[in-house]
């Protein structure tokens, strides 16, 4: 996507989880709410647990469109919310993760665990070897993606990434600064 194209979808990648700071939450309301206020659809993991659910929520509570996509496995689980704008439900994860990113224009991964890592680390993948240029964010919220931060430095230093990784991803502490980058 041309870096002059305005972005109408964003994929978040996000916790199933609530984690231990309020803060965390709050921002995924805040994210949710800001995006339907702008007008820009929210795709994300289909779940209503944890940050998944806060955001979708926050989001629909303000008028926005939700796009969410979930595997068959994960709907128990994750409590497949199905009162979406769009729900697509795919045969696994890597299905999951090819249609949120095939249906966004930029990328956010608030706080999570595990599975938001690797949904991180795969965009960042695809970006670092040419197969998109779509944006992709850290919402930073107080801190929380520091030391993911100093490892990729540190896989920078060691020389197991060029430098140049850095500049494949942007750091934000709060959604308003998000959404000035967007």
């Amino acid at each position: 996507m041309p870096a002059n194209s305005p972005i109408s979808s964003v994929c978040v990648f996000c916790g199933s989880r609530f984690g231990t700071n309020p803060a965390f939450e709050q921002a995924a309301k805040d994210l949710g709410t800001t995006l339907a206020d702008r007008h820009i659809q929210l795709v994300y993991g289909a779940g209503d647990v944890g940050l998944m659910g806060t955001v979708a929520n926050a989001c629909q509570a303000a008028g926005g469109e939700t796009f969410g996509v979930i595997p068959e496995y994960l709907m128990g689980l994750e409590v497949g919310k199905r009162d979406l704008t769009h729900f697509i439900v795919t045969e696994n994860m890597h299905e999951r993760k090819k249609v949120m990113f095939m249906n966004a224009d930029a990328i956010v991964t608030l706080p999570g665990g595990a599975g938001s890592l690797e949904e991180f680390f795969e965009v960042l993948t695809w970006s670092q070897l040419g197969l998109h240029d779509k944006p992709i964010f850290l919402l930073n919220v107080e801190g929380y993606w520091d030391p993911l931060v100093t490892l990729i430095d540190h896989q920078i230093a060691s020389g197991f990434a060029d430098a140049s990784l850095r500049d494949l991803f942007t750091v934000v502490p709060t959604v308003n600064d998000l959404m000035a980058q967007l």
